[in-house]
């Protein structure tokens, strides 16, 4: 059923063009994930079909009733509101029953004072209020700008687990690729005012992605040896006499004016870092703790040269006070910190330093240095603005006309620009589009020195880190070895098999029984094909029926939650298969 058409929709800034004859439609079966670098329009396109933002032109047609949720990158909320009356007045909370699910889902949101005036928290704390009442909003299309910033890997993971089975139909923009690739089932590419659609997941994007650009490759070929060979017919005199001679001399004119797919700028950033001695940064059972709690306790490592290290824990915990204690700009209670004479620290942290919006891009950049030594040479301030996709024009406007994205690109290249060499990235992917940080995790990979990263990204860290430390309560860290997946491998119980399992799984080794089924799994067996038609079609039908009422929004509330009941039901049914299917199998090769 199709909750929003979206028809020629147009948006500049000034002479830019944000995007330009974008047409699409949200069905009420749709995840999407909007992706493209920053800069491209994928916030300000949220915000034209959630209604906050106008367009230039187009339209955006949306069904009668819809009902629609907004989180913004940056909540508003007014002036001296306490957290649980934000939640009543966005959520429409009129029973202590609703009020109590409100709090629920902030205490699990990492938010317990629900009576603390909101003025008085930080961006973090006031994004996950935020994303609370888009959760628990009864709406039909939830519109998320940035859901996974500044949350922990266990809130994530839990956000994704619900996401992934709601109802409502999503339109989300978030930089999160794990995220992206086990929620979304379509994803809308925003590149040069151009959108591109995909079916499918993230992964699905990057396989249809490669498939376009070879496509358009291949017929930029085939668009030049054409022109080679009319040029040669053009140059050797042809008279144009005929009309199949004239009509040929139109074509030529009409491809030779035809634009051909612009060659990709990519971010290069290679080659800026400077000698690290023998003595890194040593951390000697240091203690810290914040109105009696502690926060960390005895904590000691001596930072390696090529460390890669990830630092994971929820909220509060003290992975920022941590970090501070190691970078010198807090004291440990008890213990040491000890710094290297060569060691020259990078800090990319969650938030901008102090931005002038007045200050013009270049002369931004021009504070740290007006030439930088790097791998290819001595390279200007302008010409590693352009590695940075900052084009000439860009270059010489003000900060203030730059996206959330593009400033954390310009602070970045001002971070690696003074040369690091031991790098401490704290929240690195928060508005880094995708791109970025996959150019980012490849600088890393080449980075001569050691890096230390806080973040909740998990693909980034597997990508990054061969070693995590993980806050695990009462400020103690524990040291795993590789990325953030084996880290939660590790997490798993080693004895996570039931005692039947452990006992049947004994009988298989000694060889004292066959494997069987039982009469019920046989019976079952034999039916769960039939069983998971049937509940198909069911699907089906309701699906059917639910577009031939699309007016009549309180049976198809009813409808939509007995599909949703249907199709936990199958979800069921086909981890049965799958298990029937392979103890058939183990039994047919015993």
């Amino acid at each position: 059923m199709n909750l929003v058409s979206v028809e020629n929709l147009c948006k500049t800034f000034g002479e830019k063009v944000i995007f330009n004859n974008l047409t699409f439609g949200i069905d009420s079966n749709d995840k999407i994930g909007v992706i493209g670098v920053n800069g491209t329009g994928k916030s300000t396109l949220l915000k034209v079909i959630a209604g906050e933002e106008d367009a230039d032109s187009g339209s955006v047609i949306k069904m009668n009733g819809l009902r629609v949720g907004y989180l913004p990158q940056i909540p508003v909320f007014n002036e001296d509101e306490v957290v649980i009356d934000y939640m009543m007045r966005m959520c429409s909370i009129n029973t202590p029953e609703e009020e109590s699910e409100a709090k629920s889902i902030l205490t699990r949101l990492g938010i317990s004072d629900y009576y603390m005036n909101v003025s008085n928290m930080s961006g973090g704390q006031r994004k996950r209020i935020a994303l609370a009442a888009a959760m628990i909003s009864p709406v039909d299309l939830l519109i998320l700008d940035e859901p996974t910033n500044h949350i922990d890997n266990e809130t994530v993971m839990w956000l994704e687990a619900n996401l992934k089975k709601t109802a409502k139909a999503l339109l989300m923009v978030t930089h999160d690729r794990y995220f992206l690739d086990r929620v979304v089932n379509k994803t809308i590419e925003l590149d040069k005012g151009n959108m591109y659609t995909y079916e499918g997941n993230y992964s699905k994007f990057l396989e249809l992605k490669a498939e376009r650009e070879e496509r358009e490759i291949a017929g930029e070929r085939k668009r030049q040896n054409f022109l080679r060979t009319e040029l040669e017919w053009v140059r050797r005199g042809a008279q144009a006499r005929s009309t199949k001679q004239k009509a040929r001399l139109e074509r030529f004119e009409e491809i030779s004016e035809m634009k051909g797919p612009e060659k990709k700028q990519s971010i290069e950033i290679a080659g800026l870092s400077s000698r690290l001695g023998r003595k890194t940064i040593e951390a000697e059972n240091i203690s810290k703790s914040y109105d009696g709690r502690k926060i960390i306790d005895n904590f000691s490592y001596i930072i390696l040269k090529n460390d890669r290290i990830g630092i994971i824990g929820r909220n509060g915990c003290g992975k920022s006070t941590l970090v501070n204690m190691l970078i010198g700009k807090i004291d440990p209670d008890e213990g040491s910190v000890v710094m290297g004479e060569t060691v020259k620290i990078g800090i990319f942290s969650q938030e901008n330093d102090s931005m002038n919006g007045g200050q013009r891009v270049i002369d931004y950049i021009k504070d740290v240095g007006e030439y930088i030594n790097t791998r290819d040479g001595r390279l200007s301030a302008s010409q590693l603005l352009e590695r940075f996709l900052f084009n000439a024009e860009m270059q010489y406007s003000p900060i203030s006309k730059l996206s959330g994205g593009e400033r954390r690109r310009l602070y970045l290249l001002k971070v690696l620009m003074s040369a690091p060499n031991i790098l401490f990235l704290d929240e690195p992917t928060n508005d880094l589009d995708i791109e970025t940080l996959g150019i980012l995790e490849n600088y890393i990979d080449g980075f001569d020195g050691a890096v230390i990263i806080v973040s909740h990204d998990r693909y980034f860290l597997d990508k990054c880190a061969d070693r995590i430390f993980a806050f695990e309560g009462d400020g103690k860290l524990r040291k795993y070895e590789g990325g953030y997946t084996d880290y939660l491998n590790a997490q798993k119980p080693k004895e996570n098999i039931s005692k039947a399992e452990k006992k049947e799984s004994k009988k298989w080794d000694k060889g004292a029984k066959k494997l069987k089924m039982s009469y019920s799994e046989l019976k079952e067996f034999e039916t769960i094909d039939e069983d998971i038609a049937f509940i198909e079609e069911k699907i089906s039908s309701i699906e059917n029926e639910m577009s031939a009422c699309a007016s009549q929004y309180s049976k198809l509330q009813t409808l939509s939650e007995e599909k949703e009941q249907l199709e936990n039901e199958l979800a069921a049914k086909m981890d049965r298969w799958i298990y029937l299917n392979e103890l058939d199998e183990k039994i047919k090769q015993q």
